[in-house]
């Protein structure tokens, strides 16, 4: 790490591991014996429906909450274990907030006492997060944007090995979402451990590495990103425009396709590539005005993972 500060855990300490961890709320399980385990170097988003214990399971690992069992560990420690978290974890589980009256560059400057950084900190990490020319105005002219920002200079203050970050695009206009990507991708790209959790799935197709999918409170899937929409890969469809329409139909029929009418007169042919629709409408005569070949994106696998998987938070 840049700023050589003490204290440091060794070797894979930014490895996040969740194991077994469940957390009972009398009638209601809000997370079910989940497993999975975060890598340095990545940015790991971490998905699923409203209601499906994310948050409970961002709050167990930095030991707000206490499972019922299982564990969650960084580098083989606890959280309120590790020798100065501030230093090893930096997290975001809301946007930031502090006194009204409060500038960002002073609230900053209490924390890095508090704590025992340098000073000089507070203005780095408000560097870093774009936020300098804000510094001296009072938090509570903030908006929900530059609140967030402030939260992540304040989770970026102790040079962590790791970053758990709860939906830190909210607020967060299209350019700030663009930043955002690219600063949480350069700390992967330092070998830093970034877990995000987020609704935005078009942005996180963009965004993550890795991800993990869960949904009532249990795994549904984890792994790299293009792994998991490629085992989706089956469910692409072909999209055809043709004025033959019923002609394209039944001359599909020996290949036991599925056959969806899109807007338009659209087709949408499961079952067959694009090459193979393309054969048999030239033996048919039929003209095609558009082939091509619909794959899913992660929004696509998503909802199809989670599909009747209601949340229960």
């Amino acid at each position: 790490m840049s700023h050589g500060q003490p204290g440091r855990l060794e070797a894979n300490s930014g490895q996040i591991v969740v194991s077994g961890l469940t957390k009972q709320y009398r009638h209601v399980r809000a997370v079910d014996n989940l497993s999975f385990t975060v890598e340095p170097g990545r940015v790991t988003g971490f998905l699923g429906p409203n209601g499906a214990g994310k948050t409970t399971t961002l709050r167990m690992l930095l030991n707000l909450v206490t499972p019922t069992s299982g564990t969650a560990t960084f580098g083989g420690y606890r959280y309120a274990d590790l020798p100065q978290p501030i230093r090893h974890v930096g997290a975001v589980l809301e946007a930031s907030s502090a006194h009204k009256g409060r500038s960002g560059i002073n609230h900053l400057r209490v924390i890095c006492a508090a704590a025992g950084l340098p000073k000089h900190r507070a203005d780095e990490v408000l560097e870093m997060v774009g936020l300098t020319p804000a510094a001296k105005r009072k938090f509570k002219g903030y908006s929900l944007g530059m609140r967030q920002r402030l939260g992540i200079a304040t989770a970026m203050l102790g040079d962590p090995q790791v970053l758990v970050l709860d939906e830190p695009a909210n607020g967060l206009d299209p350019e700030g979402i663009r930043w955002l990507r690219g600063f949480l991708k350069g700390l992967a790209n330092e070998g830093r451990t970034v877990l995000v959790s987020s609704h935005l799935l078009s942005e996180m197709q963009l965004l993550a590495d890795d991800v993990v999918i869960i949904a009532a409170g249990r795994l549904v899937r984890h792994g790299p990103v293009d792994k998991i929409v490629g085992e989706m890969s089956q469910v692409a469809r072909v999209r055809v425009t043709t004025p033959d329409a019923e002609k394209l139909v039944t001359a599909l029929q020996p290949h036991n396709v599925r056959v969806d009418r899109g807007e338009g007169g659209v087709l949408l042919i499961s079952g067959v590539d694009a090459p193979t629709v393309g054969r048999t409408a030239l033996s048919a005569g039929v003209e095609l005005h558009e082939l091509t070949t619909e794959r899913p994106d992660l929004e696509q696998v998503f909802l199809e993972l989670t599909a009747g998987k209601a949340g229960i938070r």
